[in-house]
């Protein structure tokens, strides 16, 4: 998209004259840009092949964090399509980054426990809709048991998309099925669905110029919280200190490292989906370690 059409339909967002506009980093799904207006600094990111749905998702999921008061949140000015024009966008606040210190890191860790104490108030698994992580549909249906959550609404969707790619081996797919068999002897229903970032790799989480640590890129429900930090330790980008404030504020269950592998299953096949068979081998450890 021009630029000059997406400051148009960006002044007719936001109700003011933009000075000053040009592309930064930040998301892997759309464009991002900087954003000057007469009063205001705005963070956007938009795709022109993309569902509005894609950004509406993404603003809910930030309100729903913010309202549990664990962690703050950009603030949203816009979400959905981009008027006059193809595809979807959101509109927020500007934060200048800070550097991700110790204390950052510390309040992070304090603030995620928070988070996860967020407790579904239907008792059950899911989110009031369907999400994304990525670009990806992410199936939320409400559930109560989570070992049927896990197994019917995260991994079964990924292998179906991975077979449709032609990312499914002979010895994956037999893996898989013997693992979704077996599936309640290394998981189990015990505790309450916790409130969940969803997608919290360490791009996904920044510092502002006081140091306080900023969620960005969600993708909600109530689930599991050990999926949450098997996937902090997947790819890193995280402190001893962050681990060490989390687990004062609401320790993991000593068994924990047992079913980690189990739970980062389901970010290597998003990632072997997104990316390609770069993420194969390590789709492949787990299901051996597990079948």
């Amino acid at each position: 998209m021009k630029q000059e059409s997406i400051r148009k339909a960006l002044e007719e967002t936001i109700g003011s004259r933009i000075r000053t506009i040009h592309e930064v980093q930040g998301g892997d799904i759309g464009v991002s840009l900087y954003v000057e207006a007469q009063d205001e600094q705005y963070f956007v990111k938009y795709r022109d092949d993309l569902s509005a749905d894609v950004f509406l998702c993404e603003a809910e999921g930030l309100a729903v964090l913010q309202q549990s008061g664990g962690l703050s949140v950009p603030a949203v000015h816009y979400a959905g399509a981009i008027p006059g024009q193809t595809g979807g966008m959101i509109v927020l606040e500007w934060i200048e980054r800070g550097p991700k210190t110790d204390s950052a890191e510390e309040l992070l860790g304090q603030g995620l426990a928070a988070v996860h104490r967020q407790a579904s108030v239907t008792g059950q698994y899911g989110f009031k809709q369907n999400n994304y992580i990525g670009v990806l549909p992410q199936s939320n249906r409400w559930d109560s048991s989570w070992v049927n959550f896990y197994r019917e609404q995260r991994l079964l969707p990924l292998i179906k998309m991975a077979e449709e790619q032609g990312r499914l081996t002979e010895i994956r797919r037999k893996r898989f099925r013997q693992l979704l068999n077996k599936l309640d002897t290394y998981l189990a229903d015990e505790g309450k669905p916790n409130l969940l970032h969803g997608d919290l790799w360490g791009g996904n989480w920044l510092a502002d110029l006081d140091r306080k640590p900023i969620l960005i890129d969600p993708a909600v429900y109530y689930g599991n919280r050990e999926v949450e930090l098997a996937f902090t330790e997947l790819f890193g980008g995280f402190s001893h200190r962050f681990y060490a404030a989390y687990q004062e504020a609401y320790p993991l269950l000593p068994d924990y490292e047992e079913r980690k592998p189990l739970y980062q299953l389901y970010y290597l096949m998003v990632h072997l989906i997104h990316f390609g068979e770069a993420y194969g081998p390590s789709v492949d450890r787990v299901l051996a370690r597990y079948t």
